[in-house]
Protein backbone atom coordinates (compact mmCIF):
# COMPACT_ATOMS: atom_id res chain seq x y z
CA UNK A 1 0.00 0.00 0.00
CA UNK A 2 3.08 2.22 1.08
CA UNK A 3 4.42 2.21 -2.72
CA UNK A 4 1.15 2.90 -4.09
CA UNK A 5 0.30 5.68 -1.92
CA UNK A 6 3.71 7.19 -2.93
CA UNK A 7 2.68 7.35 -6.80
CA UNK A 8 -0.82 8.38 -6.08
CA UNK A 9 0.95 10.96 -4.39
CA UNK A 10 3.40 12.02 -6.91
CA UNK A 11 0.50 11.60 -10.05
CA UNK A 12 -1.54 14.37 -7.44
CA UNK A 13 1.28 16.86 -7.19
CA UNK A 14 2.11 16.97 -10.82
CA UNK A 15 -1.87 17.72 -11.17
CA UNK A 16 -1.31 20.41 -8.56
CA UNK A 17 1.83 21.77 -10.50
CA UNK A 18 -0.20 22.10 -13.46
CA UNK A 19 -3.33 23.98 -12.33
CA UNK A 20 -0.67 25.94 -9.92
CA UNK A 21 -2.04 24.92 -6.74
CA UNK A 22 -0.26 24.97 -3.43
CA UNK A 23 -1.87 22.31 -1.80
CA UNK A 24 -4.87 20.27 -1.66
CA UNK A 25 -7.44 19.15 1.41
CA UNK A 26 -9.34 15.69 1.10
CA UNK A 27 -12.26 15.53 3.51
CA UNK A 28 -13.84 12.39 4.43
CA UNK A 29 -16.80 13.78 2.51
CA UNK A 30 -19.59 12.97 0.11
CA UNK A 31 -22.18 15.86 -1.42
CA UNK A 32 -24.63 14.32 1.48
CA UNK A 33 -22.54 15.23 4.67
CA UNK A 34 -22.50 11.49 5.07
CA UNK A 35 -20.76 9.96 8.09
CA UNK A 36 -20.36 6.54 5.97
CA UNK A 37 -19.47 7.55 2.07
CA UNK A 38 -20.06 5.37 -0.62
CA UNK A 39 -16.92 4.17 -2.46
CA UNK A 40 -17.15 6.97 -5.23
CA UNK A 41 -16.13 9.63 -3.04
CA UNK A 42 -13.95 8.02 -0.81
CA UNK A 43 -11.38 10.03 -1.77
CA UNK A 44 -9.40 10.51 0.99
CA UNK A 45 -9.03 6.65 2.01
CA UNK A 46 -7.72 6.50 -1.97
CA UNK A 47 -4.71 9.44 -1.17
CA UNK A 48 -3.78 7.95 2.21
CA UNK A 49 -4.66 4.24 2.64
CA UNK A 50 -6.37 5.29 6.12
CA UNK A 51 -9.86 3.82 5.72
CA UNK A 52 -11.33 5.51 9.14
CA UNK A 53 -14.85 7.21 8.47
CA UNK A 54 -13.41 10.11 9.99
CA UNK A 55 -10.02 11.91 8.62
CA UNK A 56 -8.68 14.79 6.42
CA UNK A 57 -6.05 14.64 4.55
CA UNK A 58 -3.66 17.71 3.46
CA UNK A 59 -1.08 17.54 0.42
CA UNK A 60 1.41 19.75 -0.33
CA UNK A 61 4.08 19.86 -2.77
CA UNK A 62 6.75 18.53 -0.65
CA UNK A 63 4.57 17.38 2.83
CA UNK A 64 0.91 15.14 3.48
CA UNK A 65 -0.60 15.59 7.07
CA UNK A 66 -3.43 13.46 8.35
CA UNK A 67 -5.89 14.52 10.77
CA UNK A 68 -8.67 12.39 12.62
CA UNK A 69 -9.65 11.87 16.49
CA UNK A 70 -8.72 9.10 18.69
CA UNK A 71 -10.69 6.43 17.90
CA UNK A 72 -9.01 6.26 15.16
CA UNK A 73 -5.37 6.87 16.56
CA UNK A 74 -3.70 3.72 16.73
CA UNK A 75 -5.74 2.07 13.44
CA UNK A 76 -4.33 5.62 11.43
CA UNK A 77 -0.77 5.12 12.73
CA UNK A 78 -1.01 1.63 11.31
CA UNK A 79 -2.05 2.75 7.37
CA UNK A 80 0.34 5.54 7.34
CA UNK A 81 3.29 4.15 8.13
CA UNK A 82 5.54 4.29 5.08
CA UNK A 83 3.49 6.16 3.02
CA UNK A 84 5.41 9.68 4.44
CA UNK A 85 1.79 11.33 5.61
CA UNK A 86 2.19 12.60 8.61
CA UNK A 87 -0.60 11.72 11.38
CA UNK A 88 -1.99 14.51 13.30
CA UNK A 89 -3.68 14.11 16.58
CA UNK A 90 -7.17 16.36 16.89
CA UNK A 91 -7.80 17.13 20.09
CA UNK A 92 -4.08 16.65 21.41
CA UNK A 93 -2.89 19.38 23.24
CA UNK A 94 0.13 21.23 20.40
CA UNK A 95 -1.92 19.35 17.37
CA UNK A 96 -2.09 22.46 15.08
CA UNK A 97 -5.25 22.83 12.71
CA UNK A 98 -5.45 22.53 9.01
CA UNK A 99 -5.23 26.16 8.58
CA UNK A 100 -2.16 26.74 11.05
CA UNK A 101 -0.37 23.58 9.64
CA UNK A 102 -0.98 25.03 5.88
CA UNK A 103 0.17 28.50 7.16
CA UNK A 104 3.59 27.61 8.46
CA UNK A 105 4.39 25.15 5.02
CA UNK A 106 3.25 27.93 3.17
CA UNK A 107 4.54 30.89 4.25
CA UNK A 108 7.36 31.43 2.39
CA UNK A 109 5.03 31.22 -1.29
CA UNK A 110 2.88 34.55 -2.14
CA UNK A 111 -0.17 34.47 -3.68
CA UNK A 112 -0.66 30.73 -1.72
CA UNK A 113 -3.72 28.73 -3.49
CA UNK A 114 -5.29 25.72 -1.80
CA UNK A 115 -7.84 23.67 -3.39
CA UNK A 116 -11.11 21.48 -2.10
CA UNK A 117 -13.86 19.68 -4.32
CA UNK A 118 -16.69 21.92 -3.23
CA UNK A 119 -19.05 19.25 -4.18
CA UNK A 120 -17.94 17.02 -1.48
CA UNK A 121 -17.11 19.60 1.13
CA UNK A 122 -19.89 21.32 3.19
CA UNK A 123 -20.46 25.20 3.00
CA UNK A 124 -19.90 25.59 6.71
CA UNK A 125 -16.67 23.78 6.38
CA UNK A 126 -15.76 25.97 2.83
CA UNK A 127 -16.61 28.79 5.00
CA UNK A 128 -14.26 27.98 8.00
CA UNK A 129 -11.51 27.26 5.71
CA UNK A 130 -11.80 30.43 3.40
CA UNK A 131 -11.42 32.67 6.57
CA UNK A 132 -9.46 30.32 8.38
CA UNK A 133 -6.67 31.13 5.64
CA UNK A 134 -7.29 34.69 4.69
CA UNK A 135 -5.85 35.09 8.20
CA UNK A 136 -2.33 33.03 7.46
CA UNK A 137 -1.32 35.24 5.04
CA UNK A 138 -3.96 35.65 3.15
CA UNK A 139 -3.70 31.88 1.39
CA UNK A 140 -6.93 31.70 -1.36
CA UNK A 141 -9.37 28.73 -1.38
CA UNK A 142 -9.97 27.06 -4.88
CA UNK A 143 -13.35 25.13 -4.68
CA UNK A 144 -13.96 23.77 -8.46
CA UNK A 145 -11.37 21.29 -9.41
CA UNK A 146 -11.14 17.45 -8.42
CA UNK A 147 -7.73 16.33 -9.25
CA UNK A 148 -9.00 12.36 -8.51
CA UNK A 149 -11.27 13.22 -11.86
CA UNK A 150 -7.59 12.70 -13.68
CA UNK A 151 -5.75 10.25 -12.12
CA UNK A 152 -7.89 7.82 -9.99
CA UNK A 153 -8.12 5.21 -13.11
CA UNK A 154 -10.34 2.87 -11.60
CA UNK A 155 -12.64 5.31 -9.65
CA UNK A 156 -15.90 3.42 -8.88
CA UNK A 157 -19.11 4.92 -10.09
CA UNK A 158 -21.54 6.21 -8.75
CA UNK A 159 -24.03 3.83 -7.07
CA UNK A 160 -26.97 2.25 -9.30
CA UNK A 161 -29.15 0.08 -6.78
CA UNK A 162 -32.87 0.34 -6.97
CA UNK A 163 -34.61 1.83 -4.55
CA UNK A 164 -37.78 -0.09 -2.94
CA UNK A 165 -40.51 1.35 -0.82
CA UNK A 166 -40.40 0.57 2.97
CA UNK A 167 -43.90 -1.18 4.19
CA UNK A 168 -46.32 1.69 6.48
CA UNK A 169 -46.77 -1.12 8.58
CA UNK A 170 -42.88 -1.15 9.77
CA UNK A 171 -42.74 2.72 9.15
CA UNK A 172 -45.94 3.46 11.26
CA UNK A 173 -46.74 6.78 9.21
CA UNK A 174 -47.30 7.31 5.53
CA UNK A 175 -45.41 9.15 3.14
CA UNK A 176 -47.83 11.38 2.31
CA UNK A 177 -48.58 12.22 6.13
CA UNK A 178 -44.83 12.71 6.89
CA UNK A 179 -44.10 15.03 3.83
CA UNK A 180 -47.43 17.20 5.11
CA UNK A 181 -46.03 17.18 8.26
CA UNK A 182 -42.37 18.63 7.10
CA UNK A 183 -44.64 20.66 5.40
CA UNK A 184 -45.77 22.65 8.22
CA UNK A 185 -43.22 22.92 9.74
CA UNK A 186 -41.31 24.38 6.85
CA UNK A 187 -44.50 27.15 7.33
CA UNK A 188 -43.82 27.76 10.97
CA UNK A 189 -40.32 28.90 10.10
CA UNK A 190 -41.99 31.26 7.64
CA UNK A 191 -39.89 29.42 4.52
CA UNK A 192 -41.07 28.39 0.95
CA UNK A 193 -39.19 25.47 -0.01
CA UNK A 194 -35.71 23.36 1.25
CA UNK A 195 -32.98 21.06 0.25
CA UNK A 196 -32.73 17.90 1.88
CA UNK A 197 -29.26 16.35 1.44
CA UNK A 198 -28.82 13.73 4.18
CA UNK A 199 -29.95 10.47 3.02
CA UNK A 200 -31.31 9.22 5.82
CA UNK A 201 -33.69 11.92 6.25
CA UNK A 202 -34.78 11.28 2.61
CA UNK A 203 -35.21 7.79 3.05
CA UNK A 204 -37.35 8.29 6.19
CA UNK A 205 -39.34 11.15 4.92
CA UNK A 206 -40.52 9.06 1.91
CA UNK A 207 -40.12 5.36 3.45
CA UNK A 208 -37.77 4.52 1.28
CA UNK A 209 -34.70 2.52 1.37
CA UNK A 210 -31.61 1.20 -0.52
CA UNK A 211 -28.39 -0.38 -0.46
CA UNK A 212 -25.77 2.54 -1.59
CA UNK A 213 -23.75 2.65 1.30
CA UNK A 214 -22.23 -0.07 3.10
CA UNK A 215 -24.28 -1.43 6.33
CA UNK A 216 -26.86 2.07 5.75
CA UNK A 217 -29.88 1.16 3.87
CA UNK A 218 -29.89 4.50 1.91
CA UNK A 219 -29.60 5.38 -1.33
CA UNK A 220 -27.78 8.66 -2.51
CA UNK A 221 -30.41 11.19 -3.82
CA UNK A 222 -31.62 14.81 -2.79
CA UNK A 223 -34.62 15.85 -2.39
CA UNK A 224 -35.97 19.54 -2.94
CA UNK A 225 -39.00 21.05 -1.85
CA UNK A 226 -40.65 24.16 -3.74
CA UNK A 227 -43.63 25.40 -3.12
CA UNK A 228 -46.46 22.74 -3.67
CA UNK A 229 -43.83 20.89 -5.52
CA UNK A 230 -41.76 18.36 -4.36
CA UNK A 231 -38.70 16.49 -6.69
CA UNK A 232 -36.33 13.67 -6.08
CA UNK A 233 -33.65 13.63 -7.45
CA UNK A 234 -31.73 10.19 -8.20
CA UNK A 235 -30.02 8.39 -10.39
CA UNK A 236 -30.51 6.69 -13.33
CA UNK A 237 -32.08 2.91 -13.11
CA UNK A 238 -32.72 3.81 -9.32
CA UNK A 239 -36.39 4.42 -9.88
CA UNK A 240 -37.57 1.32 -11.15
CA UNK A 241 -41.31 1.51 -12.19
CA UNK A 242 -43.10 -0.26 -8.99
CA UNK A 243 -41.02 2.77 -6.98
CA UNK A 244 -41.72 5.59 -10.15
CA UNK A 245 -45.73 4.83 -9.65
CA UNK A 246 -45.58 4.62 -5.45
CA UNK A 247 -43.66 7.96 -5.56
CA UNK A 248 -46.82 9.81 -8.29
CA UNK A 249 -49.33 8.23 -5.41
CA UNK A 250 -47.21 10.23 -2.93
CA UNK A 251 -46.87 13.44 -5.31
CA UNK A 252 -43.03 13.09 -5.76
CA UNK A 253 -41.53 14.08 -8.69
CA UNK A 254 -38.77 11.89 -10.18
CA UNK A 255 -35.31 13.76 -11.32
CA UNK A 256 -32.52 12.94 -12.90
CA UNK A 257 -29.69 12.92 -10.04
CA UNK A 258 -27.40 15.44 -12.05
CA UNK A 259 -29.94 17.98 -12.94
CA UNK A 260 -30.27 18.76 -9.06
CA UNK A 261 -27.61 22.01 -9.73
CA UNK A 262 -30.05 23.07 -12.69
CA UNK A 263 -33.27 22.67 -10.73
CA UNK A 264 -31.72 25.16 -7.67
CA UNK A 265 -30.32 27.60 -10.05
CA UNK A 266 -33.96 28.17 -11.49
CA UNK A 267 -35.58 27.70 -8.06
CA UNK A 268 -38.38 29.92 -8.21
CA UNK A 269 -39.55 30.47 -5.05
CA UNK A 270 -38.68 33.80 -2.65
CA UNK A 271 -36.71 31.61 0.18
CA UNK A 272 -35.18 28.19 0.90
CA UNK A 273 -33.81 26.34 3.66
CA UNK A 274 -30.37 25.42 3.06
CA UNK A 275 -28.25 23.59 5.92
CA UNK A 276 -24.70 25.06 5.54
CA UNK A 277 -23.09 21.50 7.55
CA UNK A 278 -24.64 19.74 5.36
CA UNK A 279 -25.52 21.29 1.79
CA UNK A 280 -21.99 21.09 0.29
CA UNK A 281 -20.70 24.68 -1.11
CA UNK A 282 -21.36 24.07 -5.11
CA UNK A 283 -24.82 23.37 -4.51
CA UNK A 284 -25.13 25.89 -1.61
CA UNK A 285 -23.66 28.71 -4.11
CA UNK A 286 -26.61 27.45 -6.90
CA UNK A 287 -28.79 29.76 -5.92
CA UNK A 288 -29.27 32.88 -7.08
CA UNK A 289 -32.89 33.74 -7.36
CA UNK A 290 -33.74 33.34 -4.26
CA UNK A 291 -32.96 34.28 -0.18
CA UNK A 292 -30.94 31.18 1.15
CA UNK A 293 -32.59 30.53 4.83
CA UNK A 294 -29.44 28.75 6.75
CA UNK A 295 -30.58 26.58 9.14
CA UNK A 296 -31.33 22.90 10.39
CA UNK A 297 -33.85 20.80 8.51
CA UNK A 298 -36.52 19.44 10.94
CA UNK A 299 -36.64 16.30 9.54
CA UNK A 300 -34.03 14.93 11.52
CA UNK A 301 -35.63 15.87 14.72
CA UNK A 302 -38.64 14.58 13.42
CA UNK A 303 -36.80 11.63 12.71
CA UNK A 304 -35.05 10.98 15.95
CA UNK A 305 -38.38 10.20 17.84
CA UNK A 306 -39.38 7.09 17.33
CA UNK A 307 -43.11 6.72 16.90
CA UNK A 308 -45.01 3.64 18.49
CA UNK A 309 -44.84 1.18 15.50
CA UNK A 310 -41.05 2.03 15.53
CA UNK A 311 -40.78 1.42 18.74
CA UNK A 312 -42.29 -1.90 19.06
CA UNK A 313 -40.26 -2.92 16.40
CA UNK A 314 -37.43 -1.99 17.98
CA UNK A 315 -38.32 -4.38 20.91
CA UNK A 316 -38.97 -7.35 18.30
CA UNK A 317 -35.66 -6.44 16.75
CA UNK A 318 -33.46 -6.28 20.16
CA UNK A 319 -35.37 -9.81 21.00
CA UNK A 320 -33.79 -11.87 17.98
CA UNK A 321 -31.08 -10.20 18.23
CA UNK A 322 -30.76 -11.04 21.76
CA UNK A 323 -31.35 -14.49 21.03
CA UNK A 324 -27.83 -14.39 18.33
CA UNK A 325 -26.09 -12.48 20.84
CA UNK A 326 -27.05 -15.27 23.36
CA UNK A 327 -26.14 -18.20 21.50
CA UNK A 328 -23.10 -16.83 20.07
CA UNK A 329 -22.24 -16.06 24.23
CA UNK A 330 -22.75 -19.74 25.14
CA UNK A 331 -20.41 -20.89 22.09
CA UNK A 332 -17.52 -18.56 22.62
CA UNK A 333 -15.82 -19.59 25.62
CA UNK A 334 -15.78 -23.31 24.89
CA UNK A 335 -14.70 -22.95 21.92
CA UNK A 336 -11.98 -20.73 22.79
CA UNK A 337 -11.34 -23.44 25.17
CA UNK A 338 -10.98 -26.09 22.38
CA UNK A 339 -8.90 -23.97 20.57
CA UNK A 340 -8.34 -22.80 16.84
CA UNK A 341 -10.80 -19.30 17.26
CA UNK A 342 -9.45 -15.29 16.28
CA UNK A 343 -10.99 -12.41 16.03
CA UNK A 344 -12.23 -13.22 12.45
CA UNK A 345 -13.79 -16.54 13.39
CA UNK A 346 -15.20 -14.70 16.39
CA UNK A 347 -17.05 -12.27 13.86
CA UNK A 348 -18.04 -14.69 11.78
CA UNK A 349 -19.84 -16.92 14.16
CA UNK A 350 -21.94 -13.97 15.61
CA UNK A 351 -23.21 -12.59 11.96
CA UNK A 352 -24.16 -16.48 10.88
CA UNK A 353 -26.13 -16.27 14.56
CA UNK A 354 -27.79 -13.26 13.51
CA UNK A 355 -28.13 -14.20 9.79
CA UNK A 356 -30.25 -16.94 11.00
CA UNK A 357 -32.60 -14.50 12.82
CA UNK A 358 -35.90 -13.16 10.88
CA UNK A 359 -35.64 -9.86 9.03
CA UNK A 360 -32.52 -9.67 9.02
CA UNK A 361 -30.86 -7.45 6.23
CA UNK A 362 -27.52 -7.05 7.15
CA UNK A 363 -24.46 -5.99 9.37
CA UNK A 364 -25.42 -2.35 10.85
CA UNK A 365 -21.56 -2.00 10.92
CA UNK A 366 -18.55 -4.12 10.10
CA UNK A 367 -18.13 -6.14 13.46
CA UNK A 368 -15.28 -5.34 16.27
CA UNK A 369 -13.76 -8.17 17.58
CA UNK A 370 -11.12 -7.02 19.24
CA UNK A 371 -9.04 -9.43 21.52
CA UNK A 372 -6.38 -8.28 24.41
CA UNK A 373 -4.06 -5.08 23.12
CA UNK A 374 -6.73 -4.71 19.69
CA UNK A 375 -9.12 -3.89 22.30
CA UNK A 376 -7.55 0.10 23.09
CA UNK A 377 -8.14 0.64 19.55
CA UNK A 378 -11.40 2.24 19.58
CA UNK A 379 -12.76 1.31 16.23
CA UNK A 380 -10.31 -1.68 15.60
CA UNK A 381 -11.71 -4.03 12.49
CA UNK A 382 -9.83 -7.43 12.71
CA UNK A 383 -8.31 -7.96 8.95
CA UNK A 384 -6.45 -11.30 7.51
CA UNK A 385 -3.30 -9.52 8.12
CA UNK A 386 -4.00 -8.77 11.76
CA UNK A 387 -6.78 -11.30 12.88
CA UNK A 388 -5.62 -12.53 16.55
CA UNK A 389 -5.65 -15.88 18.00
CA UNK A 390 -7.98 -16.18 21.12
CA UNK A 391 -6.67 -17.91 24.22
CA UNK A 392 -8.95 -18.71 27.02
CA UNK A 393 -7.62 -15.93 29.15
CA UNK A 394 -8.00 -12.12 29.16
CA UNK A 395 -10.75 -9.95 27.28
CA UNK A 396 -12.82 -9.75 23.72
CA UNK A 397 -14.15 -6.87 22.90
CA UNK A 398 -17.04 -7.45 20.72
CA UNK A 399 -19.02 -3.70 19.19
CA UNK A 400 -21.78 -5.44 16.92
CA UNK A 401 -25.42 -4.48 15.32
CA UNK A 402 -27.61 -5.83 13.06
CA UNK A 403 -30.12 -4.33 10.19
CA UNK A 404 -33.40 -5.86 10.26
CA UNK A 405 -36.68 -4.44 8.87
CA UNK A 406 -38.05 -3.67 11.90
CA UNK A 407 -34.87 -2.23 13.47
CA UNK A 408 -31.71 -1.30 14.10
CA UNK A 409 -29.26 -2.81 16.73
CA UNK A 410 -26.09 -1.72 18.26
CA UNK A 411 -24.14 -3.73 21.36
CA UNK A 412 -20.65 -4.02 22.92
CA UNK A 413 -19.78 -6.69 24.94
CA UNK A 414 -16.67 -7.08 26.68
CA UNK A 415 -16.37 -10.71 27.61
CA UNK A 416 -13.47 -12.64 29.84
CA UNK A 417 -12.24 -15.61 27.68
CA UNK A 418 -10.53 -17.08 31.30
CA UNK A 419 -8.33 -15.67 33.94
CA UNK A 420 -8.09 -11.66 33.84
CA UNK A 421 -5.82 -9.95 35.82
CA UNK A 422 -6.69 -7.38 38.52
CA UNK A 423 -6.43 -4.30 35.90
CA UNK A 424 -8.59 -5.60 33.80
CA UNK A 425 -11.55 -6.43 36.47
CA UNK A 426 -11.05 -3.06 38.41
CA UNK A 427 -11.22 -1.35 35.00
CA UNK A 428 -13.89 -3.43 33.47
CA UNK A 429 -15.79 -2.78 36.84
CA UNK A 430 -15.32 1.07 36.93
CA UNK A 431 -16.57 1.24 32.78
CA UNK A 432 -19.79 -1.39 34.23
CA UNK A 433 -20.34 1.53 36.74
CA UNK A 434 -19.84 4.47 34.47
CA UNK A 435 -22.84 2.43 32.05
CA UNK A 436 -25.14 1.76 34.71
CA UNK A 437 -24.79 5.50 35.76
CA UNK A 438 -25.83 6.85 32.76
CA UNK A 439 -28.83 3.94 32.61
CA UNK A 440 -30.16 5.22 35.91
CA UNK A 441 -30.39 8.94 35.09
CA UNK A 442 -33.39 10.75 35.64
CA UNK A 443 -33.24 14.40 33.45
CA UNK A 444 -35.41 17.30 33.14
CA UNK A 445 -36.79 16.92 29.19
CA UNK A 446 -35.28 18.70 27.08
CA UNK A 447 -31.96 18.88 28.89
CA UNK A 448 -28.91 17.99 25.90
CA UNK A 449 -26.95 15.04 25.37
CA UNK A 450 -23.68 16.64 26.47
CA UNK A 451 -25.36 17.57 30.36
CA UNK A 452 -25.66 14.23 31.11
CA UNK A 453 -22.45 13.00 29.73
CA UNK A 454 -20.67 13.88 33.06
CA UNK A 455 -22.61 10.99 34.48
CA UNK A 456 -21.13 8.18 32.82
CA UNK A 457 -17.71 9.64 32.86
CA UNK A 458 -17.82 10.27 36.98
CA UNK A 459 -16.98 7.18 38.00
CA UNK A 460 -14.22 7.04 35.63
CA UNK A 461 -12.87 10.82 36.47
CA UNK A 462 -12.22 9.33 40.03
CA UNK A 463 -9.99 7.47 38.89
CA UNK A 464 -8.15 9.60 36.63
CA UNK A 465 -9.56 8.14 33.60
CA UNK A 466 -11.44 8.81 30.12
CA UNK A 467 -12.85 8.00 27.01
CA UNK A 468 -12.42 10.81 24.18
CA UNK A 469 -15.54 9.28 21.99
CA UNK A 470 -18.89 10.42 22.64
CA UNK A 471 -20.78 8.22 25.24
CA UNK A 472 -23.62 8.00 23.20
CA UNK A 473 -25.35 8.18 19.70
CA UNK A 474 -29.13 7.83 18.29
CA UNK A 475 -29.74 4.83 16.25
CA UNK A 476 -32.33 4.45 12.83
CA UNK A 477 -35.30 2.53 12.55
CA UNK A 478 -34.01 0.35 9.74
CA UNK A 479 -31.64 3.66 9.05
CA UNK A 480 -28.14 4.07 9.92
CA UNK A 481 -26.67 2.97 13.49
CA UNK A 482 -25.35 6.60 14.05
CA UNK A 483 -28.46 9.32 13.39
CA UNK A 484 -28.81 12.44 14.94
CA UNK A 485 -29.21 15.56 16.33
CA UNK A 486 -29.26 14.27 19.81
CA UNK A 487 -25.77 13.14 20.98
CA UNK A 488 -24.34 12.06 24.66
CA UNK A 489 -20.71 13.62 24.72
CA UNK A 490 -18.53 16.09 26.18
CA UNK A 491 -18.43 18.33 23.29
CA UNK A 492 -21.32 21.12 23.22
CA UNK A 493 -24.35 19.43 21.90
CA UNK A 494 -27.36 21.52 22.10
CA UNK A 495 -29.71 19.07 20.90
CA UNK A 496 -32.86 18.49 23.00
CA UNK A 497 -33.66 14.53 24.46
CA UNK A 498 -37.31 13.80 23.95
CA UNK A 499 -39.35 10.95 24.79
CA UNK A 500 -39.25 8.40 22.30
CA UNK A 501 -35.83 8.81 21.01
CA UNK A 502 -33.08 6.34 21.10
CA UNK A 503 -30.04 6.75 22.13
CA UNK A 504 -26.68 4.55 22.95
CA UNK A 505 -24.88 4.29 26.06
CA UNK A 506 -21.59 3.50 25.51
CA UNK A 507 -18.27 4.68 28.15
CA UNK A 508 -15.29 2.56 27.76
CA UNK A 509 -11.91 2.90 28.99
CA UNK A 510 -8.77 1.65 26.46
CA UNK A 511 -5.12 1.09 27.53
CA UNK A 512 -3.01 1.23 24.42
CA UNK A 513 -1.21 -1.81 24.09
CA UNK A 514 -2.52 -3.85 26.85
CA UNK A 515 -6.84 -4.05 26.45
CA UNK A 516 -10.19 -2.12 26.14
CA UNK A 517 -13.12 -2.21 27.97
CA UNK A 518 -16.64 -1.09 26.60
CA UNK A 519 -20.06 -2.29 27.40
CA UNK A 520 -22.57 -0.48 25.54
CA UNK A 521 -26.90 -1.06 25.73
CA UNK A 522 -28.80 0.48 23.18
CA UNK A 523 -31.37 2.52 24.91
CA UNK A 524 -35.30 4.46 24.81
CA UNK A 525 -36.05 7.71 26.52
CA UNK A 526 -38.82 7.31 28.47
CA UNK A 527 -41.12 9.77 30.87
CA UNK A 528 -40.29 9.35 34.71
CA UNK A 529 -42.22 11.94 35.92
CA UNK A 530 -44.11 15.32 36.25
CA UNK A 531 -43.06 17.63 39.22
CA UNK A 532 -43.71 21.09 39.98
CA UNK A 533 -40.60 21.46 38.36
CA UNK A 534 -41.68 20.22 34.84
CA UNK A 535 -41.43 16.89 33.40
CA UNK A 536 -38.54 14.31 33.42
CA UNK A 537 -37.08 11.38 31.36
CA UNK A 538 -35.42 8.47 31.92
CA UNK A 539 -34.11 5.56 29.68
CA UNK A 540 -35.24 2.49 29.22
CA UNK A 541 -33.01 -0.23 28.11
CA UNK A 542 -33.64 -2.19 24.87
CA UNK A 543 -30.86 -4.02 24.41
CA UNK A 544 -31.38 -7.48 25.69
CA UNK A 545 -27.94 -9.61 26.64
CA UNK A 546 -26.20 -10.41 29.53
CA UNK A 547 -23.83 -8.34 30.86
CA UNK A 548 -20.54 -10.68 32.02
CA UNK A 549 -20.29 -10.55 35.41
CA UNK A 550 -16.78 -13.06 35.72
CA UNK A 551 -14.57 -9.65 35.70
CA UNK A 552 -16.90 -7.25 38.32
CA UNK A 553 -15.11 -6.62 41.68
CA UNK A 554 -18.79 -6.94 43.30
CA UNK A 555 -17.14 -4.89 46.19
CA UNK A 556 -16.78 -1.93 43.95
CA UNK A 557 -20.00 -1.78 42.91
CA UNK A 558 -22.90 0.23 45.23
CA UNK A 559 -26.01 -1.64 46.47
CA UNK A 560 -27.78 0.51 43.98
CA UNK A 561 -25.86 -0.31 40.93
CA UNK A 562 -26.31 -4.15 41.64
CA UNK A 563 -29.96 -3.97 41.78
CA UNK A 564 -30.03 -2.41 39.08
CA UNK A 565 -27.23 -5.08 37.35
CA UNK A 566 -29.99 -8.12 39.15
CA UNK A 567 -33.28 -6.11 37.31
CA UNK A 568 -31.16 -6.11 33.94
CA UNK A 569 -30.67 -9.54 34.18
CA UNK A 570 -34.02 -10.08 35.23
CA UNK A 571 -35.81 -8.42 32.50
CA UNK A 572 -33.17 -10.33 29.88
CA UNK A 573 -33.71 -13.63 30.66
CA UNK A 574 -37.77 -13.17 31.01
CA UNK A 575 -37.89 -11.65 27.08
CA UNK A 576 -35.22 -14.21 26.15
CA UNK A 577 -35.88 -17.06 27.40
CA UNK A 578 -39.50 -17.86 25.75
CA UNK A 579 -37.30 -17.65 22.49
CA UNK A 580 -34.63 -20.46 23.85
CA UNK A 581 -34.87 -24.22 23.92
CA UNK A 582 -33.88 -25.87 27.14
CA UNK A 583 -30.18 -26.17 27.74
CA UNK A 584 -30.19 -22.46 26.16
CA UNK A 585 -32.14 -21.25 28.64
CA UNK A 586 -30.21 -22.99 31.57
CA UNK A 587 -27.29 -21.34 30.53
CA UNK A 588 -28.81 -17.74 29.87
CA UNK A 589 -30.35 -17.98 33.83
CA UNK A 590 -26.66 -18.81 34.80
CA UNK A 591 -25.45 -15.64 33.02
CA UNK A 592 -28.28 -13.65 34.30
CA UNK A 593 -28.06 -15.02 37.97
CA UNK A 594 -28.38 -12.51 40.64
CA UNK A 595 -24.61 -11.13 41.45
Amino acid sequence: MGCNIHDRLAALREELRRESLDAFIFPSADPHGSEYVPDHWKCREYMSGFGGSAGTLVVTAGEAALWTDSRYFIAAAEALRGTGIALMREGVAGTPSIVEWLGRKLAPTDGAEVGIDGTVASAQVVGGLVAGLRRQGGITLRTNFDPLARIWPDRPPLPSAPIWAYPEELAGESAASKLGRIRRRLKAMHVEGMLLTSLDDIAWALNLRGSDIHCNPVFVAYLLFEGDRTWLFAGPGKVRLETWKYLQGIGVENVQYADIASALASYSEYNILMDPATTCHTLYNMVKGAVVVDGESPVAAMKAVKNATEIAGFRRAMERDGVAMVRFLRWLRPAVEAGGQTELAAAAKLESLRAAQGLYRGLSFDTISAYAAHGAIVHYEPTPATDAPLRPEGLLLVDSGAQYLDGTTDITRTIALGPVTAEESRVYTLVLKAHIALERAVFPDGASGTQIDALARGPLWREGLNYLHGTGHGVGSFLNVHEGPHQIRMEWKPAPLRAGMTVTDEPGVYLEGRFGVRTENTLLIVPHSTTEFGSFLCFEPLTLCPIDKAPIRREMLTDGEVEWLDAYHRTVYERLAPHLDADERAWLAQACAPL
